[in-house]
This record gives structure tokens, C-alpha cells and sequence, in this order.
């Protein structure tokens, strides 16, 4: 399949909302054993994990496991042996050389590393682009990261993000597209506000971001709404790859009644890869 659209969260010890995680139309489901799982749950959460029915098909099945160097990862890397394991979700990453080290352990497994969770990793977001890595996503995080910083709020005065946090943002979404990976918009707290998920999701595609974070059930339908082209969206897309099909050797076209360069090319491709 395409980049999923939503990578929902589940707390890895809660069969519950595993259950109703599995009965979601997520594109992608972390199984989560990091912050969500107390220390003492850990174990129980690995054997929940190993005892899950193998299965093919969608969703995607990921698993955030514990940061490196945490004593936690060595039994984490255990799980990898479930064939229905897509790839890791890699939290408190700092830089590219955290994706090289996991590799070493892991192979060719695909990882979605988490890359702004401590003061440190704001300064490696160039550092991912490799080649022949199995980096495939990038996303951000401002919880972990204002904890970190030792901050009593990650918002100013007017209620939006604070400058730290959306520089976050912005770096992880233009280290992601420097690295050639998926860049994952990062989670919207307030599961019951639906129009504010909505605002931020249609934003997070607007700037670039081809994919979102979930942390409830009921985010997934808004956050997959949100990255599916709409017709019209595919319409013009369709138009702009055909005018150029007709006129190869063009640098710039009219369609649609609006001039269209190699750049809207690139984008209308995009349009109709994440419409497959």
C-alpha cells in the first residue's frame, strides 16, 4: 500500500482497546510499549502481543517499542520474530545514527523513527537522509519534548503551539522530504474535539505532511478523511499529468485556466499516488 493515512496508538497491555484498535479502519496501528505501559506491565504487554492471531491484509501492524539504551529494548526486539509486524516505531530518536545502530540489530525492518522528543534531536533532523536505509517515516512529538525541556506548557499566550514546537514541526516535516520518507503529522490530544482535529489535519496536508498520528478510535475516520484526495483534488491532478504527457518538452502549460509548472507536476503526481 501507499504511506497510511493514520497510525493509530494502542496501549499494547489493554486487550480492550486492542480489540476495538483492530475494528478501526486505521492504515496503520502502533502497538505501543513505550510510555502508555508501566515498567511492571511491560512483560504482560509482550506476551499479549505474541499471543495476537497471525493475519494478512490491512492494517499495517507497527510496534513503538522502548528508546535505545533503555533496558526494555533487548526483550522488545524479541517480538520482530511475529511475521505480522510491519516495522518499529522508534521513539526519542536523535539522529540518523540512531536508524543506522536499530538497523544493525533489526535488518531491513521498515522504522518510523520519532524525532523530536528531546532537546538533542532538534539538531540532527538533516541527519536521517541515507541511503539504503529502512528509515520510511518521520514524525514529531511536542509532549515528550516540552517535558524535556523542562517546560510548564507547550502553548503561548494565544493558545497555539509555542515557537519551539512548531520549529519541531516544521523540521521534522522538511527532514522527513530531505530523506526521501513519510513526514507524520504529530498527535491532536483532544479526542473528542473533532473540528479541531479536522482544522489541524486539512493544515498538516496543506504544509506537506502525508500522514497523522491517533490516539483514539474515533480520530481515525477524520485524519483518513482529511489525506484522501477528494475528486476534484484528483480531477485536476489527472489534468495536469495528461497536459504534460501531451507536451513533454513544455516548462510551463495552462490548465484549467491557471499556469501549471514541473513543480504542480510533481505535486499532482503525488495527488494521485496517495489517491492509490
Amino acid at each position: 500500500m501507499t504511506d497510511p493515512r493514520s497510525w493509530l496508538f494502542v496501549p499494547a497491555d489493554s486487550e480492550r482497546k486492542i480489540t476495538k484498535a483492530l475494528d478501526s479502519n486505521a492504515d496503520a496501528i502502533i502497538f505501543d510499549l513505550e510510555d502508555s505501559v508501566v515498567p511492571a506491565m511491560k512483560p504482560a504487554a509482550r506476551d499479549l502481543l505474541k499471543a495476537l492471531l497471525k493475519r494478512s491484509g490491512l492494517p499495517e501492524w507497527w510496534v513503538r517499542i522502548n528508546p535505545l539504551g533503555s533496558e526494555f529494548i533487548r526483550d522488545d526486539l524479541e517480538l520482530l520474530g511475529i511475521a505480522d509486524i510491519h516495522g518499529i516505531v522508534l521513539p526519542k530518536a536523535e539522529s540518523g545514527a540512531d536508524i543506522t545502530e536499530l538497523s544493525h540489530r533489526t535488518g531491513s525492518i521498515p522504522i518510523h523513527a520519532i524525532v523530536t522528543e528531546t532537546a538533542a534531536s532538534l539538531f540532527g533532523l538533516s541527519s536521517y537522509r541515507q541511503p539504503n536505509s529502512p528509515l520510511a517515516a518521520m514524525s514529531w512529538g511536542a509532549e515528550d519534548l516540552s517535558a524535556a525541556l523542562g517546560a510548564s506548557t507547550k502553548y503561548d499566550a494565544s493558545g497555539e503551539l509555542a515557537f519551539t514546537y512548531k520549529l519541531a514541526r516544521s523540521l521534522c516535516l522538511t527532514g522527513a522530504v530531505a530523506a526521501g520518507v513519510q513526514p507524520v503529522d504529530g498527535v491532536f490530544a483532544d479526542f473528542k474535539d473533532d473540528e479541531g482535529l479536522h482544522d489541524e489535519a486539512e493544515a498538516a496536508r496543506r504544509e506537506g505532511f502525508a500522514g497523522k498520528l491517533a490516539i483514539h478510535p474515533a480520530q481515525v475516520p477524520i485524519i483518513n478523511a482529511a489525506f484522501t484526495p477528494s475528486p476534484d483534488d484528483l480531477r485536476h491532478a489527472e489534468e495536469i499529468v495528461a497536459a504534460f504527457e501531451a507536451h513533454p518538452d513544455a516548462g510551463v502549460l495552462s490548465v484549467g485556466g491557471k499556469m501549471v509548472d514541473r513543480p504542480h507536476l510533481v505535486q499532482a503526481r503525488r495527488v494521485l499516488e496517495r489517491a492509490r
